[in-house]
This record gives structure tokens, C-alpha cells and sequence, in this order.
């Protein structure tokens, strides 16, 4: 189990403390300092689809180029993308042996962690 993103988005911020504060303890790989691989991507892109993956309401999203945002049109040009930006991965990620949960959800972590 690992828990993925970048410490100062207030979403990963919040499932991290959501996280401390049920006594639950998860490694945490920051995109910024470990960086993210194309292993990681495919994996997540084969569970969850590229398109839930790319953050499209985020500032990095929105400070693209028109023609940068149109070529993101499938799982490889949205791969690239990500290996480019990692900020523009919507967050946190949380791998888990047999599913991945995308961004957070107060209720769906506490139906996850709580059974």
C-alpha cells in the first residue's frame, strides 16, 4: 500500500491527516522528489482509465497551451504528459493490492479502512 502525490495539494494534505488521525500508517511517494515512472502510470491507467487520472480542473491543466490540452487524447499522449507534469496528475493516488482509490473521499476511505 502506498500512498502517492504531492504534500503541499491540500487534497493530498487532507488524506494524509485523515489518515494520521485513524491511526493509519502509509508510505507516501511525492511525484515532485521521487518522481513517477510509466510502470506506475500504466498500472494506474489499467485500473482506473487515463482519463480519470488527468486533472483537468487543476492549475497545470489550465496553464497548457490549447494545442497541448487537444493532443490528450488517449492513454499515450495523457502518459507523456504525466512523466512531463506530474502536477497534473489528479490526486492523492492510493495503491492498494486490489484496487486504487483517486483523490479523496472522507466517506470511501472510511468504508475502506474501517471494515
Amino acid at each position: 500500500m502506498r500512498l502517492c502525490g504531492i504534500p503541499n495539494c491540500d487534497t493530498v494534505r487532507k488524506a494524509r491527516a485523515w489518515l494520521a488521525g485513524n491511526g493509519i500508517e502509509i508510505p507516501f511517494h511525492d511525484f515532485r522528489k521521487n518522481g513517477v515512472t510509466r510502470e506506475m502510470l500504466e498500472q494506474w491507467i489499467g485500473k482506473l482509465g487515463w482519463e480519470a487520472l488527468v486533472n483537468r480542473k487543476g492549475t497545470t491543466w489550465r496553464q497548457l497551451d490549447e494545442s497541448e490540452k487537444l493532443a490528450v487524447d488517449s492513454a499515450e499522449p495523457a502518459i507523456e504528459l504525466m512523466l512531463k507534469k506530474p502536477s497534473v496528475i489528479k490526486r492523492p493516488v492510493l495503491e492498494m493490492e486490489d484496487r486504487i482509490l483517486l483523490g479523496f473521499d472522507e466517506r470511501e476511505y472510511t468504508e475502506t479502512f474501517k471494515k
